[in-house]
């Protein structure tokens, strides 16, 4: 990813932080006929490593799970707020005209190892794991022993676990850090405005 040293992002937290807020991820893999991408929930694990570890579920009918080769990293790309930015918000617009549209937004990419996990049991755990991390937010969260008797383990051999260690991080917030204060504040305004989030200005 092409990333000019004042979009980047290296801490880890932030990164975690953003993969946890947008989690459904795009996962690019190799496979013996080129690049394949699948979009896939993905939940993030701090652990012993140094960048966490992903882990999601597939259908076992996607081919993914046996023609991926493993020598080749993965890459997840999970894509955070973005939006368009009009020369308009700009001070300097109307002190010399010279100032172009651009778009700003958050992404991180991670690196890593993919395998696959065949086993119910860490899947079902796994789908428990992310169906209570997106159903915190519900005054009635639903839970997976809410599905009638033996239904979801039913379904679980149609399902198949992965899991990517990541070895690399990549965070860009491209959020106008490059613009003078005057135009940062009119990109505050703006997206405040069209009710956007602010965070895709680097604070005036």
């Amino acid at each position: 990813m092409y990333t000019p040293a004042a979009f980047a992002e290296p801490r880890v937290e932030a990164m975690h932080d953003l993969m946890r807020r947008y989690s459904l991820a795009s996962v690019v893999a190799m496979t013996g006929s080129g690049l394949v991408a699948n979009h896939i929930p993905l939940l993030i694990q701090s652990d012993s490593t140094p960048y966490g570890t992903l882990q999601g579920h597939i259908a076992r009918a996607n081919p993914l799970w046996r023609s991926f080769q493993p020598e080749v990293d993965a890459l997840a790309i999970f894509q955070g707020p973005d939006a368009y930015i009009t020369p308009e918000w700009y001070a300097t617009k109307q002190e010399t005209g010279k100032v172009v549209p651009t778009w700003n937004y958050a992404v991180v990419h991670a690196h890593g190892t993919l395998r696959i996990i065949d086993d119910a049991a860490w899947v079902r755990h796994q789908i428990e794991q992310l169906t209570a991390a997106h159903e915190a937010a519900s005054a009635t969260p639903w839970e997976l022993t809410d599905a009638p008797a033996g239904f979801i383990e039913s379904l679980l051999p149609a399902v198949v676990g992965i899991e990517i260690t990541i070895t690399r991080l990549e965070g860009k917030w491209k959020a106008s850090q490059n613009q003078p204060e005057c135009n940062r504040a009119g990109v505050v305004a703006g997206l405040t405005a069209r009710q956007c989030p602010t965070t895709l200005a680097w604070p005036a």
